[in-house]
């Protein structure tokens, strides 16, 4: 079993999907392992530290010959994987929404492209999950971005020439990432607070010691779909949190948004309108900046002033953490499919319930729900 390690071709994109830590784990199950040349260049990697780990370094062509497993951060180019063999397993990040196109491509290459992010949250499946690992360094890397960019101290200081007054922070999302942020700016110092739609997540806002902002005028409303993730609320419900949201905001310093919904636009947290009502010189840090974004006005990969605040349009906030993003995602591949390595057969075999969650393409054709429905 030939599993090759690509150099990621997207612009910015400075992770990679496996270390030298997973490749020496890889081989010990029977693998071989082919690298790309400067395949882990931006996560401080070198191809030196790859071959002392038993792989094989090599060019694009060479890493892709007879290649069975093809691992990525972000799907590569159908185009650009020529070589592996039929039937050849592509595991990555795919978008499979974003990028409907490249999915179908793969489809009439006869590759079977495993969607790392479709991966269902259940018990067993939590180290294999690929949006958990890097939301939780998108959380910490919001805050250190908003206070950088935030003109004032975060924690209260008490000095020789008067008091600082602490920063008010504020989390809309409370998910993987925004139990981070809190976490991060409580850290720092910062007064937090916290909302999301799913009421269950209160205790964990009080168990961070940030305040939770709730809507309980309107009973009987619960925004937990499945697998965990948030869906969208009703209009009754958008409208008592937009009311408690504009009078909670123009209070805030910090706002970070981290509201995703799978495979639709992000949702509209906040309005033009409200962040007017914000004091100048406050930053928001939008997180679902690639997706639509949370933030009337966010720009992915921009910051934006408008009514004299800073808005911060997030783009791959876990790769500007490239070592460490790309340990844990290349130990979320690890543990997929080592976790149903058939020894005999030397190679993986995936049961149906995860293998039906995350396998996007088979035998030519799009075979997920998902897509199909």
């Amino acid at each position: 079993m030939k599993i090759a390690v690509l150099k990621e071709a997207a612009a910015g994109e400075s992770r990679v999907s496996a270390t030298p830590e997973t490749v020496k784990k890889f081989i010990a199950l029977g693998a071989e392992m082919a690298v790309e040349q400067g395949a882990g260049e931006g996560a401080s990697i070198s191809d030196a530290d790859y071959e002392a780990a038993g792989a094989k370094v090599g060019t694009r062509a060479a890493t892709l010959k007879d290649a069975e497993i093809i691992f990525g951060v972000q799907g590569p180019d159908p185009e650009s994987i020529g070589g592996a063999k039929a039937g050849a397993w592509v595991v990555a990040g795919l978008n499979p929404f974003g990028e409907r196109a490249r999915v179908d491509a793969y489809a009439a290459k006869g590759i079977e492209a495993l969607a790392m992010e479709f991966m269902p949250r259940i018990t067993r499946a939590q180290s294999m999950d690929i949006l958990s690992s890097q939301s939780n360094l998108a959380g910490y890397k919001a805050v250190l971005l908003a206070a950088a960019e935030y003109g004032r101290a975060f924690p209260m200081m008490m000095t020789a020439a008067g008091t600082v007054s602490a920063a008010r922070a504020f989390i809309m999302g409370v998910g993987v990432a925004g139990l981070q942020a809190i976490a991060t700016a409580r850290r720092l110092g910062a007064q937090v607070s916290a909302t999301d739609v799913r009421s269950a997540t209160k205790e964990q806002i009080q168990s961070l010691g940030a305040k939770p902002i709730f809507v309980e005028a309107v009973a009987g409303i619960e925004g937990e779909g499945a697998g965990g993730y948030a869906t969208e609320m009703s209009e009754e419900y958008q409208k008592a949190q937009a009311e408690l949201v504009s009078s909670h905001i123009a209070k805030q310093d910090i706002v970070i948004t981290t509201a995703l919904i799978p495979g639709r636009p992000a949702p509209r947290l906040i309005s033009d309108a409200q962040i007017a009502t914000m004091r100048a010189g406050s930053v928001i840090v939008d997180l679902a900046a690639e997706s639509g974004g949370n933030v009337e006005g966010a720009v992915s990969g921009q910051t934006v002033v408008k009514h004299g605040v800073k808005i911060i349009g997030a783009k791959n906030m876990a790769g500007t953490l490239a070592a460490d993003a790309s340990a844990l995602f290349s130990r979320n591949l690890y543990n997929f499919l080592s976790a149903f390595w058939d020894k005999e057969a030397g190679k993986p075999v995936l049961d149906e319930e995860i293998g039906n969650a995350v396998r996007l393409t088979q035998g030519g054709k799009v075979v997920h729900e998902r897509l199909l429905g």
